[in-house]
């Protein structure tokens, strides 16, 4: 396990597949030469963030179709089909979860061990947002009649895949929740009879799947929805406060957050998690097209040191820069706001070390 300087530069998840990544994703079976071309890629993919210089890497997802679809490669049970209200791929849960043998992700975190030179991070969807994604009452109900009913069962896979990751090594496992951060909008609190309630059912869900285990960091990313900027998509209006209760009940050490947007900068609300939390703070704007510089970035950060301790606070952008396996944004972009990051860091270091 490598140790981290104060102000850690880091990732959240997703960096943008060129064209020959997104083809074999889609390919339904791979020779040898597909996974030399795909094991090529995904060290690129890490050289780059290592050139960036940033202190935690990951593989961008590459591998994986979409963050949410790649459970289907921890059971089966599920169908990819073509969801009617967008036109986008769909994994949609239509038969009673049965185990496909894990070590999927274990195997993506094994790669990135043996290529990078600095901390990883590893990342899983949440069981209750791949409720709100993957199950629907038409396609789902004859397996499961209802929602909590397979998100309950999503935690068996997930954690399957844990015990393996358990040890390679990795500094950082997240789990990617941003349907939790989701009730922080008065809009979305009012379709749901009881939000509180159904809030508390995803921190339950992610409490069971990381129970037990010892020697890993967890962390919990949150954001709502920074990342469907990139699409051009609804941005999710509130601050932290109202699901500070569920939060603060969460069983990890770390909180990967949105900070750019309007609210999720709230200081009084990130004032109130609790103290032994570390904050991931998304101090990089994801949206294309919009310039990110080192001072920019730094500002961002001693804000919050005006309520945080600096040896709390991660520096990373404010979700994953391409969400959805078709997203496309220009990675010389990326790459120059991941430098702008890991150079925002070293700044506040020289200042603040």
């Amino acid at each position: 396990m490598k140790t981290l300087p104060l102000f850690p530069a880091s990732i959240v998840g997703s960096i943008p597949r060129p064209l020959v990544v997104r083809e074999l994703i889609e390919k339904p079976e791979w020779d040898a030469t597909d996974r030399i071309a795909m094991d090529a890629a995904c060290r690129f993919v890490v050289a780059l963030q290592e050139r960036a210089g940033l202190d935690v890497v990951n593989d961008g997802e590459w591998r994986r179709r979409s963050y949410i679809g790649v459970i289907a490669e921890l059971a089966h049970g599920f169908t990819l089909e073509t969801n009617p209200a967008d036109g986008r791929p769909w994994t949609v849960v239509t038969e009673k979860l049965t185990p496909k043998p894990p070590g999927f992700i274990a195997a993506e975190a094994r790669f990135v061990k043996e290529v990078a030179t600095v901390a990883t991070k590893i990342t899983l969807p949440a069981p209750a947002l791949l409720g709100e994604r993957l199950w629907d009452a038409g396609r789902s109900g004859k397996a499961y009649p209802t929602r909590d009913a397979f998100v309950r069962d999503c935690v068996a896979p997930l954690r399957a895949e844990i015990a393996l990751l358990q040890g390679l090594g990795v500094e950082i496992v997240q789990i990617d929740d941003p349907h939790l951060c989701l009730f922080v909008d008065p809009d979305v609190r009012g379709r749901y009879d009881d939000p509180d309630r159904a809030a508390d059912f995803a921190v339950d869900m992610i409490n069971q799947t990381v129970a037990g285990f010892d020697g890993i960091k967890f962390a919990v990313h949150l954001c709502r929805r920074a990342g469907a900027r990139v699409r051009g998509e609804k941005h999710h209006a509130g601050t932290y406060g109202p699901i500070l209760p569920q939060l603060n009940r969460l069983k990890v050490q770390h909180l990967t957050m949105e900070f750019t947007a309007a609210g999720a900068d709230d200081l009084e609300s990130l004032s109130r998690l609790r103290p032994d939390f570390e904050l991931g703070l998304g101090v990089v704007d994801v949206t294309p097209g919009e310039p990110q510089t080192a001072p920019m970035i730094a500002q961002r950060v001693e804000r919050a040191l005006s309520r945080i301790d600096k040896t709390r606070i991660t520096l990373n952008p404010d979700c994953g820069f391409a969400p959805g396996s078709a997203a496309k944004v220009d990675t010389d972009e990326v790459y120059l706001k991941l430098k702008a990051e890991a150079e925002a860091a070293r700044l506040l270091r020289k200042k603040y070390g």
